[in-house]
């Protein structure tokens, strides 16, 4: 395939995984908690890298608090996760479970502990203390990046991932190109 074809072709993914993070962020939300973000974050991770999965988790935040109101918790809530996720899967060789902790240390731990000044200093919430949103952010990136595995297992066992990634133009993890 051409590169610009590739190109093309992540820009509609791209596209399409925004469109589906703004629409599906709504299901099993409560405040604090966006399970399907974190499913977004670490496909987008996985299927796209770092840098890709931390724009679109940025654009589906930005588009969540203009269109649903939401507060910058749908961007601390997810950009952190989402690059550290994609950096942690290419850093590992490829391993799902490493993109699964970085977006659970990305989110439920950096991205709670920065919410605290963001929710207090510049959005005016008080009574809040440091560890406020971990516990929330923490379950939510637990019960989201499980449903992230179990899809992306699924994917790999059917030998799709690795075409998805190649057809994507991500780089292919070694353990893999050797098969």
């Amino acid at each position: 395939m051409q590169q610009q074809q590739k190109t093309l072709l992540r820009l509609i993914f791209m596209g399409l995984m925004i469109a589906l993070g703004v629409v599906i962020s709504p299901l099993l939300r409560v405040e604090g908690m966006c399970p399907m973000a974190h499913l977004i974050n670490i496909c987008c991770a996985v299927l796209l890298g770092p840098a890709d999965a931390l724009l679109c988790a940025f654009l589906i935040g930005i588009i969540r608090m203009v269109l649903m109101g939401i507060p910058p918790l749908a961007l601390t809530g997810a950009i952190f996760g989402a690059f550290l996720s994609g950096l942690l899967y290419r850093a590992s060789g490829g391993k799902l479970v490493a993109a699964f902790f970085g977006e659970v240390f990305g989110t439920g731990v950096i991205g709670a502990l920065i919410s605290y000044p963001v929710m207090t200093y510049l959005w005016g919430r008080g009574g809040l203390t440091l560890f406020f949103y971990l516990p929330s952010f923490f379950m939510g990136t637990v019960i989201g990046g499980s449903l992230a595995m179990l899809l992306l297992v699924s994917l790999q066992r059917a030998n799709v991932l690795w075409k998805m990634q190649e057809a994507l133009g991500t780089r292919r993890p070694l353990r893999e190109v050797s098969r």
